[in-house]
């Protein structure tokens, strides 16, 4: 086996094991402190709209598909949002860097890539929305 498939095997025990651990719908957490954002992410911001949600998947992933289905429904009743995908199945560098130990994980990015929150599982569309529209973020200004 090289090195590359093993790396991914690895990947993909952390994330069984998280998933087996967190069984459930997804609670949102606060943003977890990172330095800087992948260039792989800032090209999925939307500048356009106010949040941006980007949902963290691997081919394997079983919520996924759920996660999609609310993460999609939020979006088309609220303005300001825009949902983008991200394959980590081959990339779980780029999944360390940000910090996503299980799928489905969604994140939040203001349109400056200010992470606003989280969500490891798949969300509770109501829980979400009201944590993307609760207290008053910062001003672009």
């Amino acid at each position: 086996m090289t090195g590359g498939l093993l790396g991914l095997l690895a990947a993909l025990a952390v994330v069984a094991a998280v998933a087996v651990a967190t069984r459930g719908r997804g609670r949102v957490r606060a943003p977890a402190r990172r330095r800087g954002l992948p260039a792989e992410v800032r090209a999925l911001l939307d500048p356009d709209a106010e949040v941006t949600l980007v949902q963290v998947t691997t081919r394997f992933c079983a919520g996924c598909r759920r996660s999609r289905q609310v993460l999609g429904a939020l979006v088309e009743r609220t303005g300001g949002l825009r949902l983008a995908e991200l394959d980590v199945t081959e990339r779980p560098a780029l999944a360390a860097d940000l910090g996503v130990l299980g799928t489905p994980t969604t994140i939040a990015y203001d349109r400056r890539g200010t992470e606003l929150l989280r969500v490891t599982g798949v969300p509770d569309a109501e829980e979400l929305s009201g944590a993307l529209t609760g207290p008053p973020r910062p001003s672009d200004g």
